[in-house]
């Protein structure tokens, strides 16, 4: 087993794209990073599988990533994050495993005055408990509600986060859960699936002034950050990162749908088509 050194490449993995606002994170945050970035699109979306499924899939994408010689793991992935980080670094006990709930639930605990959140994520997050866990060990006194809200990953992956259908759709979810005469109406709203910031704005529209909301990339990469310099895996590079991208499915809708999460252009001849096994 090749033991990690500061030269070589992060290694981040989600379902599909929307992983990418983590990786646009990374990026912003540590620029001087290599980057190697695995979707796994034959294969999402991870949030209606099982957690066995997911924890499958979890080990076959981190393997991958291991074999292309990556220092770190980084699971952009809430669904994965929630079910297979004990499997992942049980599996490759000489690699930093950084998930992102944990961030996620940190940035929700440090963002909320009363205390009151509402997690929106996949099904199998929510049913996980992993936020809601996450965060009453940071905050016991938190009253943490979640809400499953599986066509926003659709809706993102088609490009649809704003206008009447994105509106309509965060509405039938959040309206019942936000209404101004509630009493246990929270002030935070965690985005806890990295394809959700893709809808903020339709998000902050529907939810209204006074509701703060966390999106855990910016917090997971400062994560990141610090395990690098924990375990003195700080890249040394003085030119830009490198950005490499491995998907297991249509790499030419991969490059268009990541246009929704990057702010910069893909071409699908850039994305390298792999298999996991």
């Amino acid at each position: 087993m090749r033991l990690p050194s500061p030269s070589h490449p992060i290694g981040i993995f989600d379902s599909g794209v929307g992983g990418l606002t983590v990786l646009r994170a990374l990026r912003r945050r540590l620029p001087h990073e290599d980057l190697i970035y695995l979707g796994d699109t034959a294969r999402l979306p991870y949030g209606t599988k099982s957690p066995e499924t997911v924890r499958n899939y979890a080990v076959q994408a981190a393997r991958l990533l291991v074999e292309r010689n990556v220092k770190m793991l980084v699971v952009a992935c809430n669904t994965a994050s929630a079910h297979a980080l004990e499997a992942l670094r049980a599996e490759f006990p000489h690699l930093p495993v950084i998930g992102v709930v944990e961030p996620g639930a940190s940035a929700a605990c440090a963002a909320s005055l009363s205390g009151r959140i509402l997690v929106i994520a996949t099904e199998s997050t929510v049913q996980a408990g992993a936020y809601d866990q996450a965060i009453r060990r940071l905050r016991p006194d938190a009253r943490v509600a979640s809400r499953p809200c599986p066509l926003f990953v659709s809706l993102a992956e088609e490009g649809l986060t704003e206008g009447e259908i994105a509106e309509a759709v965060a509405r039938h979810y959040l309206d019942p859960l936000l209404a101004p005469d509630r009493p246990d109406r929270p002030d935070c709203l965690v985005l806890g699936c990295t394809h959700f910031p893709a809808m903020a704005t339709t998000l902050a529209k529907v939810a209204g002034p006074g509701i703060i909301l966390v999106d855990s990339a910016s917090t997971t990469a400062e994560s990141v950050a610090a395990a690098l310099s924990t375990h003195d895996l700080a890249g040394t590079h003085e030119r830009p990162g490198r950005l490499r991208y491995l998907a297991t499915d249509a790499p030419g809708r991969f490059a268009r749908v990541a246009a929704t999460f990057l702010p910069w252009s893909l071409d699908s001849e850039a994305i390298e088509l792999v298999d996991l096994r």
